[in-house]
């Protein structure tokens, strides 16, 4: 089977896009597929069959920049041609994951690994998805938005001190902790907004709990599996984009050392959530654990999380009794099977 392996892309996430392809890449070939490479530059320009495997080449997690969305954006002519049986999305971020490039492969009629349109484009959505999880009831931590059209905010300092400090500052859309701040003192808010506003025309603010945190991964249509959970503990602030990729500042722990009872709360609410927000193929939750009260809380959901090697949703099923390549496997099974009913009048 010939798999197209869609990488790169022009949002801030495009360093960590090109390491979770290489070990998607390797672990495809490995398992006996012919690998394509469909590399997108920082630019959002494609690469074409040359330039594609080059793009590897810049492997390597750098401080995130902001993306340049300048430019055209042609289709990779295999794409068109139609040379490949199923993609396998890697992009990371706005245009990778949020339902762009899953339209895309819609029009082309082309089946692919993850979520669909719809589902992409809510959970990449911080605001949206909290709004639809908490309409069903489960909890979220106290949160405001702001949209930079309403720009100045008027009593934003008053606003903020209602839910209390300390707060995070969030892109709506955007992953891997881009952008996003925390926030001890009301005199540091508009600085931490100002910066959130540089990644996205929303912004949320939400109360920073006393927390655990809590990911799982989930795989498969209905019914879904969920993994077993994992935690990660940062050593020093929270999970930032350094802490994930450029640093060993935090600790992932494998599974998380939860109770029976937790361990069964936290997988049937993920499971929960997976399903409200229409998710399918695939999908990371990630929740909260209050400490003390061992409340649980929707933090996000991704979409398309990352297959780096350090990286909590192969890790997860790895744990789970599921090896990379039977993942692998799966998830291309399911994209061909979701096509195929879509496809069926």
């Amino acid at each position: 089977m010939k798999v197209g392996v869609i990488f790169g892309g022009p949002s801030a996430e495009h360093s960590v896009s090109l390491v979770s392809a290489a070990a998607v890449i390797r672990g495809l070939e490995k398992a006996g597929y012919e690998v394509l490479p469909m590399a997108v530059d920082r630019r959002g320009k494609w690469c074409g069959e040359s330039q594609s495997g080059a793009l590897l080449d810049e492997i390597g997690s750098t401080p995130a920049e902001a993306p340049d969305f300048s430019g055209r954006l042609p289709i990779d002519q295999r794409l068109l041609d139609h040379e490949v049986e199923i993609v396998f999305p890697v992009l990371h971020g706005p245009w990778g994951e949020d339902g762009t490039i899953q339209g895309l492969l819609e029009a082309l009629g082309i089946p692919y690994v993850g979520c669909g349109i719809e589902a992409s484009a809510l959970c990449m959505d911080k605001i949206r998805s909290k709004e639809l999880v908490s309409f069903a009831g489960i909890q979220t931590a106290a949160w405001l938005s702001l949209d930079r059209r309403k720009f100045p905010f008027v009593n934003l300092e008053k606003r903020a001190a209602d839910l209390g400090f300390p707060l995070f500052v969030k892109p709506a859309r955007m992953g891997s902790s881009v952008g996003i701040s925390r926030v001890e003192k009301p005199e540091a808010l508009r600085e931490a907004v100002e910066e959130a506003f540089r990644w996205d025309r929303e912004v949320l603010v939400e109360q920073a709990l006393e927390v655990r945190e809590i990911e799982v991964s989930i795989l498969g249509d209905a019914p879904a599996r969920a993994s077993l959970p994992g935690e990660i503990r940062p050593r020093e602030g929270f999970y930032d984009f350094e802490g994930k990729y450029l640093n060993d500042s935090s600790e992932l722990l494998a599974p998380a050392p939860l109770s029976e009872e937790q361990t069964s709360e936290i997988r049937e609410s993920a499971l929960r959530i997976y399903s409200i927000l229409g998710c399918s193929g695939l999908a990371r939750v990630d929740l909260f654990i209050e400490k003390g009260s061992g409340r649980i809380f929707f933090n996000e959901v991704n979409t398309l999380p990352g297959f780096t090697p350090i990286s909590m949703y192969p890790r997860l099923w790895e744990i789970s009794g599921l090896p990379f390549p039977d993942l692998l496997n799966e998830l291309l099974s399911l994209g061909l099977r979701r096509h195929r009913k879509s496809s069926t009048p």
